[in-house]
């Protein structure tokens, strides 16, 4: 047994050295994968990281830039209604109207909302060209006329020229005059009136009581002839102005077939002058129409003034 055992000791120790050797080349193997994978969870955390600190870098940007912009929107709302509260305009009037716009845009159709923003960006613009001094339209505008003549508080001096005397018989004439006696009654606002021809021969009895019914409306109105007037206060027949209160003037202007083609709001301090000097000129020239005694009016003038 001893011989046998003293025998294989070589072969017991090769098998050992080479158990051995495996066991530490497994291990060592086992420890170099550890280590890269050990490597690439650290990398992999790494880059977890750093996309994290991009990714709160970015939100934090993102959000303050969103903060930002929701201050910037309230300091320019804040602006914009301290503007309205410090200007004339009635600031309820403006809320109402941001109020019903919203209440459309969250329930109106889309007919409707497009609509909506049809007509708002149409007040928007008026809004800007009254700030600028003028303010035109297509057609005449007899919405324009009749709010006017709602706001006039002094005086409304008019020309009538044969461009618009079917307008007399219609809807919106009635109105109008009807506004023209309110403003007369309850706020004595003085009007009058010129209806312009270029010939004796158009004084028809039609226009004389056209002429007539204004005043008894309370509008001191006459007729011109053109032909018979000095040179000074001829003026072009077709260019019908209306001033209000010395400080507006309302024009419509014909096109070829002498049909009101456009309608015009006029503030600039020059031309509302000259428009003045016009009417005062044309008026002195126009003698009270000789089959009516002339009915004198309380604070009445001889000329129209500015302002």
């Amino acid at each position: 047994m001893t011989n046998v055992l003293n025998e294989n000791d070589g072969d017991l120790w090769q098998w050992t050295m080479s158990i051995v050797l495996g066991c530490a080349t497994l291990i060592v193997q086992l420890l170099v994968d550890f280590g890269e994978r050990l490597e690439a969870v650290q990398e992999s955390q790494k880059r977890r990281i750093r996309d994290m600190k991009d990714s709160l870098s970015s939100h934090h940007t993102e959000m303050r830039a969103a903060v930002d912009e929701s201050f910037a929107k309230i300091n320019a709302a804040t602006e914009l209604y301290s503007k309205v509260d410090g200007s004339v305009l009635r600031s309820d009037e403006v809320t109402r109207l941001v109020l019903g716009y919203t209440k459309v845009g969250e329930q109106g159709a889309d007919i409707v909302k497009a609509f909506a923003e049809e007509e708002l960006g149409r007040l928007a613009l008026l809004m800007e060209n009254l700030g600028n001094g003028t303010a035109d339209c297509p057609g005449e505008n007899h919405e324009w006329l009749i709010d006017l003549t709602k706001c006039v508080k002094r005086t409304l001096y008019a020309t009538s020229t044969s461009v618009d005397r079917d307008f007399w018989s219609s809807e919106p004439a009635r109105r109008y005059l009807a506004a023209q006696e309110s403003a007369i009654k309850s706020r004595r606002v003085q009007i009058r009136r010129v209806f312009l021809v270029d010939e004796e021969s158009e004084v028809t009895a039609s226009l004389r009581q056209l002429c007539e019914r204004h005043r008894k409306f309370g509008i001191d109105a006459r007729i011109a002839v053109r032909s018979l007037l000095e040179p000074t206060a001829q003026m072009n027949s077709l260019n019908d102005f209306i001033v209000f209160d010395g400080e507006l003037c309302y024009e419509t202007e014909p096109d070829i077939r002498v049909m009101p083609a456009k309608t015009t709001l006029k503030m600039t301090r020059e031309h509302v002058e000259e428009r003045i000097n016009r009417f005062n000129v044309l008026w002195e020239a126009t003698p009270p129409d000789r089959d009516r005694d002339p009915e004198p009016q309380q604070g009445s003038t001889s000329a129209a003034t500015s302002g």
